[in-house]
């Protein structure tokens, strides 16, 4: 018996649908992409002459074709909650980019909807499937560290201007209305989902400080979004740490966790020769080289579109399942109140 393969339309042709989504999919035998939607039609029509398929003319249509079993929805971040409940109440499976959406009141809306439509519904973090980030949480479950005590954990490069789909200071990520926040939303969901999920703990307290440091609109104004952001996090487990969040890392990209435990230190993606470094408390280090993280500048497969693909299939829970992301999101609305109010904020459950 022939297995079915998945139709997959992508709503948003930008750049994170045309890096990762659509040659993801292209090259997962188990999708067809049938169909694309963009604001600007020419993106679409270029993703459909590339990988086949249909462009819609609007939103409504692409939703209203029963052909279509699953969507990625690659939007600006104002953008993701409302789109993706009406995929999720049109019967399709929904894999939306992170963040989540830009309330912790719309999260709930999307993992509602989900749940009312008998739908799956996944979030591209795809900092979990990184294969370092696998080992690394299954050394840590050995023991190999002892108990981790404190962490700090970045995400920080040059700037989304540098390689958006409208490169320069015209970025949507720039603008409010559609970002609502900065590198918070772009790069610090992703460390603070990993954190998380590294140590099997959530974020219960938070202590944050959000800037505006260099970043500029194109009327030479600094722009009304954070460019930097770091956190003081407490976890439940009572480690506590720093999460790192940075636009103005010029020259570099760093994204790295360091885990300090009562065995030893674990450093991932942290050294350009080796995944993951281990040095013990009698000084024994131990290298593990199982891949080098993605960047900007060199994209490998994320695995999120083969993990939604297969958990689809496979009628599973997923790996990047939404209800698994909301804690993180949690965190990070955290964050910005701390920052808001100038104290410390606990994170409700």
């Amino acid at each position: 018996m022939t297995k079915k393969k998945l139709n997959v339309a992508v709503i948003g042709c930008g750049k994170i649908a045309q890096m990762r989504h659509l040659p993801e999919y292209a090259a997962n035998p188990n999708v067809t992409l049938v169909g694309y939607f963009d604001y600007t039609a020419q993106r679409a029509a270029r993703a459909a002459q590339e990988y086949g398929g249909q462009v819609y003319a609007s939103i409504k249509e692409l939703l209203a074709d029963s052909k279509i079993d699953a969507v990625s929805v690659c939007l600006a971040n104002a953008a993701h909650a409302q789109v993706s409940i009406q995929a999720l109440e049109a019967g399709k499976d929904v894999l939306c980019e992170k963040p989540m959406a830009t309330t912790i009141e719309d999260c709930k809306a999307m993992i509602h909807a989900a749940r009312d439509y008998h739908r799956a519904l996944m979030i591209g973090h795809n900092q979990r499937l990184a294969q370092a980030h696998l080992t690394a949480k299954k050394l840590l479950s050995q023991g190999l560290i002892g108990r981790v005590l404190s962490f700090k954990t970045t995400f920080g490069h040059g700037g989304p201007e540098q390689w958006s789909v409208n490169a320069g200071p015209g970025t949507w990520f720039f603008d409010q209305n559609r970002s609502k926040f900065g590198a918070i939303f772009d790069l610090g969901v992703h460390k603070t989902d990993l954190i998380q999920y590294l140590l099997d703990s959530r974020v219960v307290s938070v202590s944050a400080k959000m800037a505006t440091l260099d970043k500029k609109d194109a009327d030479g104004n600094f722009i009304a979004v954070d460019d930097n952001a770091i956190s003081i996090y407490t976890m439940a487990n009572g480690a506590i740490g720093t999460m790192s969040a940075s636009w103005t890392y010029y020259g570099e990209e760093d994204n790295s966790t360091i885990l300090y435990g009562s065995k030893g230190i674990m450093k991932i993606y942290d050294d350009p020769h080796y995944a993951i470094k281990i040095i013990l408390k009698n000084g024994e280090k131990i290298f593990y080289d199982t891949d080098q993280i993605q960047t900007n500048d060199h994209q490998a497969n994320s695995g999120v579109i083969d993990e939604f693909v297969s958990a689809i299939l496979e009628k599973r829970p997923s790996m990047i399942d939404a209800i698994t992301v909301l804690a993180a999101m949690r965190a990070v609305f955290a964050a910005v109140e701390s920052n808001k109010l100038g104290k410390t904020v606990q994170v409700t459950k």
